[in-house]
């Protein structure tokens, strides 16, 4: 069962070109500015400035999504968290943005709405989460 990463960047939000980005890191597992601005431009619609690419980058940094090495005087960025872990953050703070702002009787509201595959998801995971309180002894 995937659980959730220790580390955690210090934003979650990420605008659309900073998420477009980070999926180049992760799918090239670090990148050098020019291979991310290199990969953009492979598409002949866009237009995107080698600077704009590296304040993009650096913003991601802060943020806590990336990490940059400094080699040779080559800066070489790479990601703090897999795309799993990340999607997994994202899912949680999603679930729990939900479960904040609702009440229970929408949330059920909403369950009864469903098809039979996502209430029988829903089961599953009832009985997941009996199980694991059982295991600790809750």
């Amino acid at each position: 069962m995937a659980s959730l990463p220790n580390y955690r960047p210090q934003q979650m939000s990420l605008g659309p070109l900073e998420q477009e980005i980070l999926n180049i890191i992760w799918d090239l597992e670090g990148a050098t500015v020019k291979e991310v601005h290199e990969r953009i431009l492979s598409d002949p619609n866009r237009e995107l400035a080698y600077t704009s690419v590296t304040t993009v980058l650096k913003r991601l940094s802060q943020k806590g999504w990336l990490t940059c090495n400094d080699r040779h005087k080559i800066h070489s960025w790479t990601a703090c968290l897999t795309r799993e872990q990340a999607n997994a953050l994202k899912s949680f703070d999603q679930l729990n943005q939900f479960l904040n702002i609702s009440n229970p009787d929408l949330v059920v509201a909403f369950a009864d709405n469903l098809d039979q595959t996502s209430l029988d998801k829903l089961d599953a995971i009832s009985q997941r989460l009996k199980a694991l309180r059982v295991a600790r002894g809750e």
